[in-house]
């Protein structure tokens, strides 16, 4: 018995015939519309890079203070009932 592909080629001339579903909800939607995703440019990521290192560093100092300063961790508490 030989390993591998044999030699007598099988044809099958019966096509497979795929069922067409119809797209339902958002996907039928946005059948015919095309949409593109480009790249963010340099401006752009130094500018969500600036707003999420400044919003991270303005976390950081009121933990500090919520955890230094008595008056402010009293008010949080308060604030948050």
């Amino acid at each position: 018995m030989v390993k591998g592909f044999s030699e007598n080629e099988v044809k099958n001339n019966a096509g497979i015939t795929e069922s067409k579903k119809e797209k339902k909800g958002l996907a039928a939607f946005l059948k015919g519309k095309k949409f593109t995703y480009t790249l963010p440019g340099k401006k752009q990521i130094n500018i969500f890079g600036s707003i999420v290192i400044g919003l991270n560093i303005i976390l950081i100092m009121l933990v500090i203070l919520y955890l230094n300063n008595q008056e402010f961790h009293d008010f949080i508490f308060n604030v948050g009932r």
